[in-house]
This record gives structure tokens, sequence and C-alpha cells, in this order.
């Protein structure tokens, strides 16, 4: 057999050289990149959630419902318009937002039976989960539009008088009584604003309760009227907090109403309604106006004049004619004065989605941009016949709360306007600073418990994503047009 030595030798050190990689493999010595088996996972760390969110929808498929999505404050950088909020920029305090508990809504919110009556009261007025919060009321002084029947607390007949006002009596007013005392025991801090339709007839130079004015020989007597108002309500427990002296004092043709020029609204003032108040020791605001945004001359009459100026608080607006920026024209001539947002409708003929969008952009971002204290809209509730209301009182207003039976009813769209901020943003906020332009209306503000509070309308018809910027992080967003969000955090 002839072998071949060359073949052999290779053989001979290709064997020598497994043998030695073999062994420096399981000696200590450190082998260059070693084969990995079963390499671990790593996670990267969870995103918590920074930030609740509640929505309501124009099309109402979701209404005013705590979303689930995670909202975890970032740097990660996108394209998206931003809302930086700014704690360190403060604003004015906030008094509440509500609604008007007229006489009529009393009487159909007491036609529930007594189970499902206090559970809905709970729900506006409490601070449980499912309530809504609210922390400011409206209520006539003597009888509004929006009563079965017009009346005062001092009604006589023809020819009659009562300079002692020996016969005026809240009797008329039972119920309305009753009910604040409810409301009172779920919320003893809620604010109450009083206001008068009309004056009682004899003081008027028309024996009609719809339009007319207050003759000035009753100015003194008219004064007494809402003393004793407010000393006999505070003697059944309900603390009346501020009065306007007239509703709507240019829009004589309501029932009941009473016209009240501005330089009458200032001689009553200064001359009767300051002073009476103040002789009976009464801590009481008195806020003039209580109308239309068109005419921001009518309060600035008052606050011109330097003997009512002291007596004034400040001066309330509705927005069924102007421009909300009206409330900041004020403002800005008297900043140590307060504007109050004190009424506005929704319509039996409004539809759901341009309601939300109008009213939240106007009534309640609008309102507190422009340095309102409060925000309130129209009627707490009604019958389906938007009813009781008087004889050519209003036959179209809905309120937050349609009656539709004894154990039952319906929440309309002032219920979830108010509800966007009055769940959230309770007494004692601050408004603090947000940029707004574009279609992402909103206000924001610190509540006292520290916690951050950003109220979002989408004006637009499309989504909008969008950035809440705080404290040099954001969380990315979105909301479809029309759409409403409250955005809150610590």
């Amino acid at each position: 057999m002839k072998l071949n030595i060359k073949n052999t030798v290779k053989a001979f050190f290709f064997m020598a050289a497994v043998l030695a990689q073999v062994k420096c493999s399981s000696s200590n010595d450190v082998v260059e990149n070693p084969p990995v088996l079963n390499p671990p996972v790593v996670n990267p760390p969870p995103i918590t959630n920074d930030v609740d969110f509640w929505l309501t929808k124009g099309d109402q498929s979701i209404l005013l419902a705590k979303q689930s999505g995670i909202l975890g404050f970032g740097t990660t950088v996108n394209a998206y318009n931003t809302i930086e909020v700014k704690e360190s920029q403060k604003y004015q305090t906030v008094d509440g937002f509500g609604y008007t508990l007229t006489g009529g809504s009393v009487d159909v919110i007491n036609q529930l039976n007594p189970t499902r009556r206090s559970a809905l009261l709970q729900e506006l007025f409490g601070s449980g989960e499912n309530a809504i919060g609210v922390s400011y009321i409206r209520i006539s002084i003597g009888a509004s539009d929006l009563n079965a029947v017009p009346f005062t607390y001092n009604d006589l007949a023809t020819g009659e008088t009562d300079l002692n006002l020996a016969k005026f009596s809240l009797a008329k007013d039972k119920d309305l009584i009753a009910m604040l005392k409810e409301i009172l025991a779920i919320n003893p801090k809620i604010l109450i604003l009083a206001t008068p339709w009309s004056a009682p007839l004899w003081m008027k130079d028309v024996n009609s309760f719809k339009g007319g004015k207050l003759k000035t020989e009753y100015y003194d007597v008219y004064a007494k009227y809402f003393v004793k108002y407010i000393q006999q309500m505070k003697a059944e427990g309900i603390t009346i907090d501020a009065v306007t002296p007239q509703n709507e004092p240019l829009h004589d043709g309501n029932n009941p109403s009473m016209y009240m020029s501005a330089g009458d609204q200032a001689n009553f003032i200064k001359n009767s309604l300051g002073p009476s108040f103040k002789a009976a020791s009464l801590n009481v605001k008195i806020i003039a106006y209580d109308h239309n945004c068109d005419n921001p001359n009518y309060p600035k009459t008052i606050l011109a004049d330097t003997d009512a100026f002291p007596y004034v608080d400040g001066s309330a607006f509705h927005l069924y004619a102007g421009d909300i920026s009206a409330l900041l024209n004020v403002y800005n001539s008297y900043p140590t004065k307060n504007v109050y947002f004190t009424e506005q409708w929704t319509s039996s003929e409004g539809q759901f989605a341009g309601d939300l969008k109008w009213h939240l952009r106007n009534v309640i971002i609008g309102s507190m941009r422009n340095y309102s204290k409060n925000a309130l809209e129209w009627n707490v509730a009604n019958n389906a016949s938007f009813g009781p209301h008087t004889d050519g009182g209003c036959t179209m207003c809905k309120g937050a709360i349609t009656i539709t039976s004894g154990d039952s009813y319906q929440r309309n769209v002032a219920y979830y306007i108010i509800a966007h901020a009055s769940k959230f943003v309770p007494m004692g906020s601050v408004r603090i600073e947000s940029n707004s332009g574009g279609n992402l209306q909103n206000v924001a503000f610190l509540t006292p418990s520290g916690t951050k509070v950003l109220i979002v309308e989408n004006d637009g018809n499309a989504v909008e994503n969008f950035n809440i910027k705080f404290n040099g992080k954001w969380v990315a967003t979105s909301l479809e047009g029309g759409a409403v969000g409250t955005y809150t955090w610590k």
C-alpha cells in the first residue's frame, strides 16, 4: 500500500488545530463572539396615565363619558398644534357654574316620585361620581316668565298701597324655598343670585306685570322690599349671595317684566338700594345690568356714577345679542369690578350638535376667557311641552332636564354644556393661562386641590390632533369636529 505522506501530514495538522480549539473553548479563556442561547427580552417601561379625559360628541354617541385611553406626558416630537397650559399665570377666581332654578323647574321636578326626585337633585347638585356638581344657581324674586303665573311678594288690589310692606309674603314661593333647602343640604356652599322680573304692580307706572317702570316715589320702599326678601330668606336658612336690580331691564315685552334705563338703575342703586343694604348690614352683592352683550355702555353708565360705584360689585350679561367680548370691554374699563354671565337659553328648535358647540365656545369658554366669575344656562327643568310658563312667557325654552313622567327624565344639551365645567371646576378655582386659536377653543383652571382642568371644544368639522403641554412635557390627543373634551391632571 502506497502512502501519500503529504496528505497524511495535512490531516495531522488539521486534527491538532481542532483539538486546540476544543481545549480553548473549555478553558476559562474568553472566547470572542460566543454563541448566545435564549437571549433575555427587555420590555420598555410601561406608560402610565397622567391625564383623565371626559368626552361629549355632537352626534350624542358619547355623552360626558370618561375615556379609557392612556394619556401620558412625554417629549416625543410631533407636528400637531399645541395648547400650552401655564399654572404660573393666574386670572379670575371662579364662583361657579349652573342654571336658573325657576318656579316652573320646581313644579316639574316635584312631579317625580320621591326616589327619582332625590336622585335627580343629588345628580345635579351633589359631588358623587355620577353627579355634575352645580355650584351656582339663579332664582327669581317673585315670578319669572317660567312660572305658571306671574306674581310678586306684595300683590294688592288695584288702588291699594303698602308702604310698610305689612302684607309682604314669600308664601307663593313655598315650594321653591323647600327645594332650595334640599339643595343646600346637598351642597351647603352653593351660591344663590336673586333677580326680580317685576316690582309689585302698585309701585309701577302701569297696572300690569308686563312692562312699565318703577315710580321714583317708590324707590325707597322697593329697596326695602329687597331687604325684606333677603332677611326672610335668611330666616328660612337660605343665604342670598347677590342680587341684580332687574332682569333684562331693556326688555319690557316679557310677562312679567319692567323697563329700567341705565340712569334709572344708577339712581335706584345709589339713592335707595345701596343705602338700604348698608343700613340693614346686608353683605349681599349688587350686580348691575343683567342683560345682553350688545350694550356694554349700560353697566359702564352705572359704574361711571361715582355715587353708585361703591355699592356695585360688578355687572351681569346675557348673550341673545352682541358678542361675549363685551365682558372684557367692561372689565378693562373697571378692573376692580367683577363681570358675570347669568343666562343663556337653549331652544326647543335647536340641534344638540350646534348648541353644544356654540354654548361651549361662548357661554363656558368665552365667558371665562373674558373674566366672568360664573357661567349659567337658563332653566333647570321643564315638561315635554316646554312648560310651565306664564301667558306670554317663553314657549320654546328647553331646560337642562325634561321631566317625561313620574319616574323618568332626560338630559338635554344644556345639562352637558354646564357639566363639562361644573363637574370638574369647583367654586374657588382660578382660571390659568392657555393659548387659544383656530378651531381648538379652550380654557384652563387650577382647582383648590391642585388639579389642572382644560376644557377644549373643536369648533371645526374635522378631527383635530393636538398636544396638551404642561411643564415642558406634553400628551397627544384628538377631538372630532364639534366634540368637547374636559382634561384633568395633577
